[in-house]
């Protein structure tokens, strides 16, 4: 097979199941799908794909080569993030990824690494999703929780966040400020609405607080901060973001067994480059002045 393009375009039609899905993603005209369909077909002797009015469904020969195709994408992949991140300057691409309730004060962190090294183009990627390190979808990885253990991984400690149990000035004027645990009945409570979540601070709360108290849940914790700020309930809230908040008083303060670990995590085979360790460096700098 010398012809990558057209195995990538059937890899695509099989993909998403239509031509015009296909020629979207690859940014070409549906017409050279179709070419790109008939000459590998051709060139192979065998259908690859049932036309029906609904699209593209790949027969067995085309679940093979998607299969194949894949793999080859994923390495394409991974050997382009490992090139972009190779070099002895600090330029060029840097990929940092965190969980988006960091963003403020990974932002502005990267914003002023970024004046230091103006040859860096900087992309955030925040969300829950688990970016993978080792096909070059980040750099730089800031997670949560457990310690990660890939095994292609470097794994450094980062921080501890901190948190502590938060509500607004217009919740507590209504209903009062518990001085403990003793004093919750009558309270509402904002919380994470996933009955699995592993976050010590989130099963703290569902062992200990009835779970029709726990009045307002949501997915994401920056709704869950909003829901705090309009006095939805009384809810967890990371030490340095209440404290930055003016209408937020913290109810009762930060304990260990709240706490969670952050981690800063790179692949092993961009971990030695320059702009990694620079970026490294910075951001275990910058974390001594956080509050958190």
């Amino acid at each position: 097979m010398d012809n990558w393009d057209e195995v990538r375009t059937a890899y695509q039609v099989a993909r998403l199941g239509t031509v015009s899905g296909a020629a979207e993603v690859l940014g070409v005209h549906h017409a050279t799908v179709i070419r790109h369909i008939d000459a590998i077909e051709a060139r192979l002797g065998v259908k690859l794909f049932q036309r029906h009015a609904r699209g593209y469904t790949p027969t067995e020969a085309g679940e093979d080569l998607m299969r194949v195709a894949q793999a080859t994408d994923d390495q394409l992949s991974q050997l382009a993030g490992r090139i972009k991140g190779q070099g002895d300057g600090v330029s060029g691409e840097l990929v940092v990824t965190s969980l988006v309730s960091l963003s403020p004060l990974i932002a502005p962190a990267l914003a002023d690494f970024q004046r230091q090294h103006e040859g860096v183009v900087v992309r955030y990627l925040t969300g829950d999703r688990l970016f993978r390190l080792e096909y070059g979808e980040a750099h730089v990885a800031i997670r949560a929780g457990r310690a990660p253990e890939q095994p292609d991984n470097v794994v450094q400690p980062f921080l501890r966040q901190r948190f502590a149990l938060y509500a607004s000035r217009d919740y507590l004027a209504r209903f009062g400020t518990p001085a403990s645990e003793a004093e919750f009945a009558g309270h509402r409570f904002v919380g994470i609405d996933d009955p699995a979540s592993r976050a010590p601070f989130s099963k703290w709360l569902r062992e200990t607080v009835p779970a029709d108290q726990i009045a307002f849940r949501a997915t994401e914790t920056l709704t869950l901060h909003e829901a705090l700020l309009a006095g939805a309930g009384i809810g967890f809230c990371a030490v340095w973001d209440g404290e930055r908040e003016p209408d937020l008083v913290q109810v009762l303060a930060p304990r260990d067994e709240w706490s969670a670990p952050l981690w800063l995590v790179t692949h092993v085979d961009l971990h030695r480059t320059a702009k990694v360790q620079a970026c490294l460096a910075f951001l275990k700098d910058r974390a001594r002045g956080w509050t958190v």
